[in-house]
């Protein structure tokens, strides 16, 4: 039994077990409502709890816990001489294993019996089904895909009799307990305290769960190459080690650092002014009707993927620098070269800093409409003009907050990528003019990450190391930026 199967199952089941507690309280109530302590709803929402959540729970239990334990068994039933292998050609042979196994599956009984243990026959037939197996199996490969199918449906079989039962049991368990002064509310509202604990800590589980998953790997990587070679190193080329040779190359971070603040500068310098103004406008001089239309249209580019920026910057921003640059210098010396390359930081940040507008301007505006009309009233009843009530009233009063806005928006520009790839190039070296390529923390995390490394060479754990400087970095960001909002906030009555 398929798991869509055994959950439509259990909705089944859930859904009767609430109608059965429902009229059964009715029954019990007979027709006097005051008799009851819940109404009855609670007592089939109770009788539902039970036919499905135990069930579920043991469910995904289940699903979670069985492949590891039939991998285990599999393995257990391969050859001396096949154990005594490396793990990564253990891990093979298993997958071939597998492949071997969701083949037979697709075989009738007959084609199992037709090509019995000969080893050609089985590849030709899988590959006759659309299933292409990279070589030819060992024989020991067929009797361990047979054994793995056979746990297999033992396993899925026996999972299903125990969640039906289940479902069933809990069902007639909650009926069993339906009773006038039964406080079904109480539990059912329980339930959903628990449930809604659980649903606003998925948060911080995840949060946990990728902070110790990199740190892991960030560990290994500090196990061959040393901290302060890494975070203190002004070279960034991460070579293979040559034969012989136990140089891993040199995985200096300030390149990429330097990259990555760079680039995030130029992004906020273009970004807050366009950003902030029209916060300023929106907020203070737009009318209600070209508010309404310019909020709106700002905000669309926010929902505009980054890859599309990027290719903006390629082929049209870049260019176009780099033609500018051109006839600036030909009509300044004569000599029409291109002291702005297509792919550099100014590129990027340009192009970056128009994708952040949006995020400048509309958390600057929230933060802009929410300080009270009744300073702006005073300011102006004073005889002050609105543009001094402006800078003197509405920007000091809502300073805390844009800041804290800006933080964060920095943070999201550091984290960038694709337009740093396609705008800025990929070379990790240290310089200031901003007319040169650079590239970021991020573009090297992708880097490392593409091709056939193995993840147990420093060239790929470095990756790991790259993401937890960057979390670390992006999280102090944000954490000053509420610091800075909550201890200067003005708070208005």
């Amino acid at each position: 039994m398929s798991t869509s199967i055994i959950l439509l199952c259990l909705v089944v089941l859930g859904a009767l077990a609430y109608v059965a507690a429902r009229s059964r309280a009715t029954a019990l109530a007979g027709g006097k409502s005051s008799v009851l302590h819940s109404r009855p709803g609670y007592y089939g929402a109770y009788a539902a709890i039970w036919a499905i959540l135990p069930a579920l729970i043991v469910l995904c239990v289940w699903l979670a816990a069985s492949p590891g334990i039939i991998e285990s068994t599999v393995r257990k039933s391969f050859p001396d001489d096949v154990k005594a292998k490396t793990t990564a050609e253990q891990d093979l042979s298993y997958s071939m294993v597998a492949t071997v196994g969701r083949g037979l599956n697709l075989l009738t009984s007959e084609e199992v019996t037709a090509v019995g243990s000969d080893t050609k026959a089985v590849q030709a037939k899988l590959n006759e089904k659309g299933v292409p197996l990279a070589g030819e199996p060992q024989p020991y490969m067929l009797d361990a895909a047979k054994l793995l199918n056979a746990e297999s449906a033992s396993s899925r079989l026996i999972m299903s009799a125990i969640v039906l039962v289940l479902a069933v049991g809990g069902a007639l368990y909650a009926l069993r307990g339906v009773k006038p002064r039964f406080r079904a509310r109480n539990r059912v509202e329980r339930v959903m305290l628990w449930g809604l604990l659980l649903s606003s800590s998925i948060a911080i589980l995840t949060t946990i769960g990728i902070v110790l998953s990199m740190l892991s790997e960030a560990i290994r990587f500090f196990a061959s190459v040393p901290a302060a070679d890494f975070f203190f190193g002004t070279v960034w080329d991460p070579r293979f080690a040559g034969a012989g040779s136990s140089s891993f190359g040199q995985f200096g971070l300030i390149p990429l650092l330097l990259g990555t603040l760079y680039i995030g500068a130029v992004a906020m310098l273009v970004a807050v002014p366009v950003g902030l103004f029209a916060a300023i406008y929106m907020a203070e001089y737009a009318s209600p009707k070209i508010r309404s239309l310019a909020k709106p249209l700002l905000e669309v580019l926010a929902g505009i993927p980054t890859i599309v920026y990027g290719f903006f910057a390629l082929v049209t921003v870049g260019p176009f620098l780099r033609d500018l640059s051109s006839q600036v210098s030909g009509l300044l010396t004569g000599d029409y070269t291109n002291f702005i390359q297509a792919q550099s930081v100014l590129t990027a940040g340009i192009v970056m800093g128009i994708m952040l507008i949006p995020y400048v301007s509309s958390l600057s505006d929230d933060i802009i409409t929410a300080v009270p009309r009744a300073l702006r009233d005073g300011s102006l009843g004073l005889g002050a003009t609105r543009s001094e009530t402006i800078k003197k009233v509405v920007l000091p009063a809502a300073l805390p907050g844009i800041v804290g806005a800006l933080l964060m928006t920095a943070s999201r520009a550091i984290g960038e990528t694709m337009i740093v790839v396609l705008a800025a190039g990929v070379a990790a070296r240290i310089q200031i003019n901003p007319f040169e390529p650079m590239t970021t923390v991020t573009v090297k995390i992708v880097n490392q990450l593409t091709g056939d490394l193995e993840f147990t060479s420093p060239q790929t754990l470095v990756a790991f190391a790259l993401g937890i400087t960057l979390f670390f970095i992006t999280l102090c960001l944000n954490i000053y930026a509420l610091y800075i909002v909550r201890k200067y906030r003005e708070q208005y009555e």
